[in-house]
């Protein structure tokens, strides 16, 4: 019984409202809106450090064209190849800094009478050199090339641990952004608690990003260790969002 009164009771209330809606020409439907305040405060900052590269990756190539057989051509990639190490220990280079990245040997075709034959071979070897003195740069492309490399793809300076500058660009990141949230709240007239949480937006998380390349003029011989290589800096950066608590 009681369950019916309720019932009739809504009923009644649902078509008075229809009927001042009607009566008082009321647009309808009606938009209930809620409104939330957040007890957070969120701030943005930048931090950056511009860092020295203190590495360089340099490639030599050994190119041999045009040997009657393929052992020629081995001996003669292997004679260069013996060449380079022996000049790059001399300089001071570390053996576990010296590797190959790649050895190829290929025939030589020629066309006749519609028919192809091997008139000789060709090969090509590649190798890295990993410099941590960076003042021996030109010292070692040209003991490179003296000793038979005649191919130098270019110059990579880097960074060999560039998550401590990543760290010290978060850092600076997180400080300004305290200094900007200390202002803001100045400025609102409002108390900041203790940081609830943090995010960061870094274009750093990829460590080949600190290792850009630089293009040489290499002829071979000593002129290069005439050449000014100035390996440059690089911009480390970190962006941080800090939510400080409301009080």
């Amino acid at each position: 019984m009681n369950n019916l009164k309720d019932f009739l009771k809504i009923t009644i209330f649902v078509l008075v409202v229809f009927w001042l809606i009607k009566f008082f020409d009321i647009s309808y439907p009606l938009t209930i809106t809620t409104k939330t305040q957040s007890s957070e405060l969120a701030v943005v900052g930048e931090g950056k450090i511009e860092v020295s590269p203190d590495i360089a990756y340099l490639d030599a190539g050994i190119i041999v064209d045009n040997q009657k057989t393929v052992q020629e051509v081995q001996e003669k990639i292997h004679s260069i190849n013996n060449k380079i190490i022996a000049s790059l220990k001399n300089l001071g280079i570390d053996k576990k800094n010296i590797k190959t990245l790649n050895y190829s040997i290929y025939p030589n075709y020629k066309y006749e009478n519609n028919t192809s034959s091997i008139s000789g071979y060709n090969g090509n070897a590649t190798i890295q050199v990993k410099i941590k003195n960076l003042q021996l740069v030109s010292q070692v492309i040209s003991s490179v090339s003296e000793s038979g490399a005649n191919q130098i793809y270019g110059l990579k300076f880097g960074i060999e641990k560039p998550e401590i500058y990543r760290e010290k660009a978060r850092e600076e990141a997180i400080k300004n952004a305290k200094i900007q949230a200390e202002k803001l709240a100045k400025n609102l007239g409002i108390k900041l608690g203790k940081i609830t949480n943090i995010v960061e937006n870094s274009d750093n998380n990829n460590l080949n990003n600190l290792v850009y390349n630089k293009m040489i003029p290499v002829t071979g011989g000593g002129d290069t260790e005439k050449i000014d290589i100035e390996s440059g800096t690089k911009t480390v950066s970190s962006v941080v969002v800090l939510y400080f608590e409301k009080k």
